[in-house]
């Protein structure tokens, strides 16, 4: 499909050519102009020419959340290149190894990124590798060319491929196409190609991560709306109380996870007065503390509900349901959005159950397509069409936003020379909702490992997220007549942390 100026890549270009003094992105106390990301994304695309990669070969994107990796983002969909998005908070060996699986054309990352084993695989391959160096791109030295030509996959369409967290199984990695995001996320006519839209108006504070959903439709829309952004490489209570202050915006929202942490920091009702919308969700927040958010803020969260494979929300609180239905569904996600089906179904036989029966959740999106979709969650529709979640039924761990299956965990565990078996499940706590907890069950006569060695031992193998928070050790794992570990039993050895 070309280009056209309300396709994405269109869009994308158009931004990139808005006047070079006008501010985009204010990050670490500075502003970066729209003059600097453009100089980011030609730099890219001369890089990417001098490869030699085929103009559908895919580039892997290790995105951090920096102006650089925005303008590279940027650029590459201008290109109409597929951009697959590696988490950037990983180890050097787990990341070396997430890039060799991807087999991109290209890879693009911060400089600090470039690992000696994340070198080592690519000497070995056959991508090229850019670097990103404050506003700059650079090649590496010895990766200058690509070997590869074509996507592997076979397609010619862009995309971008993001990493699921496990709403519909394992986690998984998970196409948006350029018309899904253009027409669902940014909306026609997005992009005035001069002025600065944005300039009356505070600017967006940003801080979910760039190579996940959120990140995607959050980051996207404001820079391609002309909107001015602050950006934040990682969130913190600090710099969200420091924003609000500084620019009093009408509408705010944080993670569950970052709900607990400003009730945790004490901040002044006074210094919240100015929001009038806020919302939450990627993960289930706790009733306990939503209402005592709402008690002592006097403003109500409004929930959602949505994943990766449904390209976003599928159910909303919105405000104006909110006003009219209030504390009556406290603690409900809201009703389907406009497009979206919501269902309950029975997990043994599939029928979908009458109003007020829990069952496992099936969604149809609008942006993805007219089937309806399994999830691994469990719900209950009230006899209003409001949604309630009520947890998961693979047994996953959602530790703030992040979704883990226990079986992960327990099989990098057993990778350890030491370890005989292993059971991970989950145990409450009050900032993350949930976080994992290990029990390890050693070989016979072997030492038994530091939580350090331990907790390295699987930095090297998994996601940051999926570190166990507590750890005991037994000389038998309990388990059930027909052998299983018996999960339930293991809760007691946690209970000072639960």
């Amino acid at each position: 499909m070309p280009r056209t100026p309300d396709s994405l890549d269109g869009l994308c270009a158009r931004a990139l050519a808005r006047d070079a003094s006008l501010p985009a992105i204010e990050f670490q106390g500075r502003w970066f102009h729209w003059g600097e990301m453009r100089q980011v994304a030609d730099r890219l695309a001369s890089l990417l020419a001098a490869s030699g990669a085929g103009p559908h070969a895919p580039v892997a994107l290790v995105a951090r959340n920096r102006p650089s990796a925005i303008a590279a983002l940027l650029g590459l969909i201008a290109m109409r290149r597929t951009v697959r998005m590696v988490y950037s908070y990983q180890s050097a060996a787990a990341l070396a190894r997430n890039v060799e699986q991807l087999a991109p054309a290209v890879i693009v990352a911060a400089r600090e990124d470039y690992s000696e084993e994340l070198l080592a695989i690519l000497r070995n391959g056959a991508a090229a590798a850019i670097a990103l160096q404050e506003m700059s791109a650079v090649a590496i030295a010895g990766l200058e060319r690509s070997r590869r030509e074509a996507d592997p996959d076979g397609s010619s369409e862009p995309r971008i491929e993001i990493l699921t967290s496990g709403t519909t199984g394992a986690p998984k990695r998970f196409a948006l196409s350029f018309d899904l995001i253009a027409k669902h996320y940014v909306g026609a006519g997005s992009a005035p190609s001069s002025g600065d839209a944005g300039a009356d108006t505070p600017p967006t504070l940003l801080f979910m991560p760039l190579g996940n959903i959120s990140g995607v439709y959050t980051i996207l829309p404001a820079m391609l709306k002309s909107q001015r952004v602050t950006l934040l490489e990682k969130f913190t209570v600090a710099a969200w109380h420091e924003h609000l202050l500084r620019y009093r915006p009408e509408a705010s929202g944080l993670p569950p996870a970052g709900v607990q942490m400003v009730l945790d920091a004490d901040i002044p009702p006074a210094d919240l007065a100015c929001i009038r919308r806020f919302g939450t969700g990627a993960a289930p927040l706790d009733p306990t503390v939503q209402r005592a958010f709402e008690e002592r803020y006097g403003i109500p969260i409004l929930l959602s509900y949505g994943a990766t494979e449904f390209g976003g929300p599928v159910t909303a609180m919105t405000a104006k349901l909110h006003a009219q239905w209030g504390a009556r569904k406290f603690g409900s996600v809201g009703r389907p959005i406009p497009g979206a089906s919501v269902r309950v179904v029975d997990p043994e036989t599939g029928a979908e159950l009458p109003a007020g029966q829990e069952g496992l959740l099936e969604v149809v999106s609008p942006r993805i397509g007219p089937d309806w979709i399994r999830t691994s969650d469990v719900g209950v529709l009230d006899q209003d069409g409001f949604l309630f979640l009520h947890g998961r039924a693979d047994g996953a761990i959602m530790r703030g936003g992040f979704k883990m299956l226990p079986e992960t965990i327990e099989r990098a565990l057993l990778t350890h020379a030491s370890i005989s078996a292993a059971a991970v499940l989950g145990i409450a706590d009050q900032r993350l909702g949930e976080v994992p907890a290990a029990v390890i069950q050693l070989k016979p006569g072997c030492a038994q490992p530091t939580v350090s060695e331990l907790e390295s031992h699987l930095r090297d193998r998994l996601y940051a997220t999926h570190i166990p928070a507590a750890w005991r050790f037994v000389a038998e794992l309990p388990r059930t007549p027909s052998l299983k570990v018996d999960r339930r039993a293991l809760l007691p050895l946690f209970q000072p942390e639960s």
